[in-house]
């Protein structure tokens, strides 16, 4: 049996089995032939593409915000909602999917494999009666996703020693990039020049690219003589760089020193990075300040590109999830009353103030009531909040009760 990379891949592309082809834009491809050179040159994949600092925040930042953001499991009741605590669904979101991995820990790992090969995979364990148990994650080279002629998705994933098993789509949990491609496949060449200038970058502060400094002597003789001139002006030169005292370089017999100085185009190099790190965050949705670059960042515009990755990049990712999770975890008869959601308070906290004032003029023109702001903080609903009155304006007052009134009752 083989066991180093390729007979992985050997084994994703079925060879042995009935299964022979395999898509181009499966992640295993690249592994074979190699990953597709960018328009710069620079060979761009997942294991090449985190190299680059922006790159690898951005996967972070998304991964690790969604596995931290809790999702619950929520159902439908006469007048609010309550958590189903009780439900399988419950705890394969907010506890463990199996022993060895939490469901945190899951959401990070199958987001990055969407964010770097186009989707993540998990396959789903369920028991006699056909309730979910666990969750396990696939590796994207090992699944195979493909489409019934009435729409229907299926599943081919590769198992050991060459076998196929073919699963429905309520066995698999599937979460998709943007168009179920990854972000540094479409952005390959963006991320390949900022690639090309980390490189340029280390050999430029390496002095790889040009020479610290050039002496030279126009009248000097040559031969074997002006070769040992040049060596002893060498060690006279790593002398003095070695010298704590401070003494002046002297070169006699006419020999000058010159340093090179930067052109307009290295003077511009440092905007050119700037630029690629903005372009990176424009291929993953991210505000760049949060992405370090803080060029154009004030205390007034960042917490509104806050709010902007919020609503912009990670509520279609936290959409995402919440579908597949309803599609796996759901019954066709449960998904009409449950529902699962993310909380997403906890990102919302430093816009609290313009939050509660939103909220207090909504109320107040009758727009919302209390219960309706309540379940939008994923709080309880409260007794007499389901009416329509403005808190400000209201004559009603709660008097305490009389002794006669009491008797009466």
């Amino acid at each position: 049996m083989l066991r180093n990379g390729f007979g992985r891949v050997v084994k994703a592309l079925g060879i042995g089995s009935e299964q022979k082809a395999l898509p181009l834009s499966d992640p295993a491809i690249s592994q074979i032939f190699g990953a597709v050179p960018s328009t710069s040159g620079v060979a761009v994949n997942a294991s090449t593409a985190l190299r680059v600092p922006a790159v690898l925040h951005a996967v972070r930042l998304i991964s690790e915000t969604v596995g931290s953001l809790p999702c619950k499991l929520y159902r439908d009741t006469d007048d609010s909602k309550e958590t189903a605590k009780e439900h399988d669904g419950y705890r394969l979101t907010n506890n463990r999917v199996n022993p060895w991995t939490s469901a945190s820990q899951l959401r990070v790992e199958l987001t990055t494999d969407s964010l770097l090969f186009g989707a993540g995979y998990a396959k789903v364990v369920r028991v006699g009666d056909d309730r979910p148990f666990e969750l396990h994650r696939l590796p994207p080279g090992t699944v195979q996703r493909h489409t019934e002629n009435d729409g229907e998705p299926y599943y081919i994933v590769q198992r050991e020693h060459g076998q196929q098993e073919r699963l429905s789509y309520r066995d698999i949990l599937y979460v998709p990039a943007f168009g179920g491609t990854s972000p540094i496949n479409l952005g390959k060449d963006a991320i390949g020049v900022s690639m090309s200038l980390e490189r340029h970058a280390s050999k430029f502060f390496g002095s790889g690219t040009r020479p610290s400094g050039i002496i030279s002597n126009d009248k000097a003789a040559g031969g074997e003589s002006g070769a040992k001139t040049i060596g002893n002006i060498l060690k006279s030169w790593r002398a003095w760089q070695s010298n704590a005292n401070g003494d002046p370089l002297i070169l006699d017999a006419g020999w000058k020193f010159d340093q090179p100085t930067m052109t307009s185009t290295d003077a511009q190099f440092l905007e050119h990075r700037l630029e690629q790190v903005r372009e990176i965050a424009r291929i993953f949705g991210v505000p760049p300040h949060m992405l370090y670059e803080l060029s154009r960042a004030t205390w007034s515009n960042a917490e509104q590109m806050a709010a902007s990755f919020l609503q912009l990049c990670l509520r279609p990712w936290l959409d995402r999830w919440q579908d597949t999770y309803a599609t796996v975890l759901l019954s066709e008869d449960e998904r009409d009353d449950h529902y699962f959601e993310f909380v997403i308070d906890d990102l919302q906290r430093a816009d609290a103030a313009g939050r509660s004032e939103i909220f207090g003029k909504l109320v107040a023109m009758r727009a919302m009531t209390p219960n309706e702001v309540r379940a939008a903080m994923n709080l309880p609903a409260i007794e007499g909040g389901d009416e329509l009155a403005n808190p400000y304006t209201t004559t009603k007052t709660t008097a305490p009760v009389s002794a006669s009134a009491k008797e009466a009752a």
